[in-house]
C-alpha cells in the first residue's frame, strides 16, 4: 500500500511544515520537491529561545492498514538522526515514534508499525505502543539537541 510516492506525485500541499516557532523557538525547515521528483525536508535548527526541532506532517485521512505491520521508506538522510511519526487520529496530542539514522546513500529503511511508541513533547507515555489498524497521520521530525543544518530526501513511502 503506498501511502506517498513523491516522483509520481508533484502536489505536496497536504505536507505541511512545523518549526518550534510553535513554541518560541528559530529553526527554520521547509518542504520542497527537487528536479528529481523527491521530497526535501530541509533547514537549520537553532536552540535559542528553547528551541530545537523542525517536522512534517501529511494527513491522509482516516486510513485502513489492516493487515499491514511495516512502514517502508526510501529515502536519502545526511548521516543524522531522524523520527518517523504517525498518529492514529490527526487531533491526537501525542504521536508513535521511532528514531532512525541516516547513513548519507540512498537506503531502504523497514519500521514494525508495533515498534511506535506514544510521545507528548518528548516525553514518553504509558499507554503502550501502536496497534491500531487504521491511521490519520504521518511524518518526520528532527531534533537532535544541537545546533545543525538537516536535509532528508523522500523517494516514497509504503506499508506492507
Amino acid at each position: 500500500m503506498t501511502i506517498f510516492d513523491f516522483t509520481k506525485t508533484s502536489d505536496i500541499s497536504n505536507w505541511y511544515v512545523v518549526n518550534d516557532g510553535v513554541m518560541g523557538g528559530l529553526s527554520q525547515g521547509k518542504f520542497t520537491q527537487n528536479e528529481a521528483g523527491n521530497g526535501v525536508f530541509s533547514g537549520i535548527i537553532s536552540l535559542e529561545n528553547n528551541g530545537g526541532f523542525s517536522a512534517i506532517r501529511y494527513g491522509i485521512g482516516t486510513t485502513d492498514i489492516s493487515g499491514k505491520n511495516t512502514v517502508v521508506i526510501r529515502l536519502k538522510g545526511d548521516g543524522k538522526k531522524y523520527q518517523f511519526r504517525l498518529k492514529q487520529n490527526s487531533d491526537d496530542r501525542y504521536s508513535f515514534v521511532t528514531q532512525f539514522e541516516t547513513s548519507g546513500d540512498w537506503e531502504i529503511i523497514e519500521i514494525p508499525l508495533k515498534s511506535l511508541y506514544p510521545t507528548f513533547r518528548g516525553q514518553k507515555l504509558t499507554i503502550g505502543n501502536f496497534s491500531e489498524n487504521y491511521l490519520e497521520e504521518i511524518g518526520f521530525l528532527v531534533g537532535n539537541k544541537k545546533r545543525e543544518q538537516f536535509q532528508l530526501e523522500l523517494d516514497y513511502i509504503e506499508l506492507k
